[in-house]
């Protein structure tokens, strides 16, 4: 897959211009599906920012982007449905929105539908990430983003796709600084990007590039 992973979505031009570039086509050309399945780990997410997210009303621009097509791809179903069905969902689609919420309950689900082991093959579709949405690319999160514990204990490990961690939201939250940041890199062991709400993490081919009007740092344990 072609990642684009973000703190705030596509909250910028030099994003959706990256973004654009990775479908290969204009936005109104693209058919998504959203997966909204993050939200429902995070304790202080409710149903309603689950609807904003899938009605494109969440204040991190993903939904909204004026796509060809919008669809709801929500993990916890898929497990009830035959498989060549929601493959063949995937196959339709150019890009998955992944929302943010809980990074572990999310690497959960992503397995215990399937789906994590069908990512390797889908080379020609784009992942967007928003906050958990692009965490859960990463080895591991570090015990600082675990709110919730998966029933098989994986503690804070998670799909691997990316050789980096990701620390979200900077200055956004008063917990998510940079002195917190560098203590979160020390404990995954791996170097880790800090980045604003106006920062993307672009990975192609095993090549990252950072896109930003804001603020990040590359950070090494």
């Amino acid at each position: 897959m072609k990642y684009l992973l973000t703190s705030g979505g596509v909250s910028n031009a030099s994003i959706k211009q990256a973004l654009i570039e990775l479908l290969g086509k204009p936005i109104s050309q693209a058919k998504a599906l959203c997966i909204p399945t993050a939200a429902y780990g995070h304790p202080e997410v409710n149903p309603d920012g689950v609807w904003r997210f899938i009605s494109g009303q969440s204040s991190a621009p993903m939904v909204d982007l004026g796509w060809q097509s919008v669809g709801v791809l929500e993990l916890t179903a898929l497990p009830t449905i035959a498989t060549k069905r929601w493959h063949q969902w995937i196959a339709d689609a150019d890009v998955l929105l992944v929302d943010g919420g809980d990074a572990i309950y999310l690497n959960y689900w992503l397995h215990q539908s399937g789906l994590a082991d069908l990512l390797p093959e889908l080379t020609d579709k784009v992942w967007v990430g928003v906050s958990a949405g692009s965490m859960v690319l990463a080895p591991r999160i570090g015990q600082f983003f675990v709110n919730w514990e998966a029933p098989t204990h994986t503690a804070d490990a998670t799909l691997g796709l990316v050789d980096f961690g990701i620390f979200p939201h900077w200055h956004l939250f008063p917990e998510n600084n940079l002195a917190n940041a560098q203590q979160w890199v020390k404990s995954i062991g791996i170097p880790g990007y800090l980045i604003d709400e106006q920062t993307a993490i672009q990975v192609v081919d095993h090549q990252t590039t950072v896109i930003s009007e804001g603020q990040w740092r590359l950070l090494k344990p």
